[in-house]
């Protein structure tokens, strides 16, 4: 199959790629390498320096893509993984995120109704936790109420899948869109306090990168019409539990406005009509990194 990942050479997009090569696809990227790190581009994805928030109406989107296409031909499937992730930076920078997480789904959306190609799309667990608590929870569950509409009213392909809290290589470990466990990474090395930010009772279901691709590759070539899988582990850590298998000193930070309490998937729907089953836990792979860092 041909495939394109918006995204791809960020954090979840890079190990779809590798997923994608190994499973013998011909696979495309498009990304405007604003998050992502260039050095995960690997041999035999061919990449593009597209950006989804393009415009529709002054055509810049089109003429990009279609200037792949020729290179590409024509996709099969489309896995829209482009986003701007993290709560803080969408209260911070709220237009930017709305920018690329909802008007980018849309313009995706619009060149997949063009040429009637199904779209996979990362959705997100903040919608558990208030739609108006972030900027970032708004746009995600709005890109959901796109796949919907496309689907209802263009009779496109579309599966929707919320990621909890994702961890795995390729994480981002510094700068404004660092993931919690990735932080604890990078502070493990230099040697610092791991910083926890508010009593640190918080739980999260953190998912493997490796399960998270599984479960999108499953919703390829199934006929949904916006279907919504929930997409994690099942089980739930305190950010103080997953500190503690570090076995090194920690600091607390105060709370941050948006943040939610707790998270916990419920993958029944996605194990019955998908065959999903997350099989990594963290706390295997804390002490496996914890042994290849000495």
């Amino acid at each position: 199959m041909r495939i394109l990942v918006t995204g791809g050479v960020g954090f979840v997009g890079t190990n779809l790629c590798k997923r994608l090569l190994k499973d013998n696809h011909e696979v495309c990227s498009f990304d405007n390498y604003t998050t992502s790190d260039k050095e995960n581009e690997m041999e035999g994805v061919k990449y593009y320096d597209i950006d989804v928030r393009d415009g529709i109406k002054d055509g810049a989107f089109f003429d990009k893509v279609q200037h792949a296409w020729v290179h590409t031909k024509e996709f099969d499937v489309i896995f829209h993984m482009a986003a701007l992730a993290r709560i803080q930076p969408s209260i911070k920078n709220p237009s930017e995120t709305i920018k690329n997480n909802f008007n980018g789904t849309l313009n995706i959306l619009e060149y997949a109704r063009k040429h009637q190609i199904p779209v996979i799309y990362a959705g997100s667990s903040s919608k558990h936790h208030g739609l108006y608590g972030s900027p970032y929870a708004w746009s995600k569950y709005g890109g959901e109420e796109l796949c919907k509409l496309y689907s209802e009213v263009y009779n496109l392909n579309t599966s929707i899948c919320r990621f909890y809290n994702v961890y795995g290589p390729h994480h981002i470990r510094t700068g404004t869109y660092a993931t919690v466990l990735g932080i604890f990474e990078n502070q493990y090395l230099n040697d610092e306090p791991l910083t926890i930010v508010g009593d640190g009772e918080q739980r999260r279901d953190f998912t493997h990168i490796d399960d998270i691709v599984d479960g999108l590759i499953k919703c390829v070539g199934k006929n949904h019409k916006g279907e919504i899988f929930e997409l994690g582990s099942g089980v739930n850590f305190s950010i103080n539990e997953i500190a503690k298998l570090f076995d090194c000193k920690t600091k607390y930070i105060p709370a941050r406005p948006g943040e939610y309490d707790v998270t916990l998937c419920d993958y029944s729907k996605a194990e019955k009509k998908l065959g999903y089953k997350p099989k990594r836990n963290i706390e295997t792979y804390v002490k496996q990194w914890l042994k290849g860092s000495k």
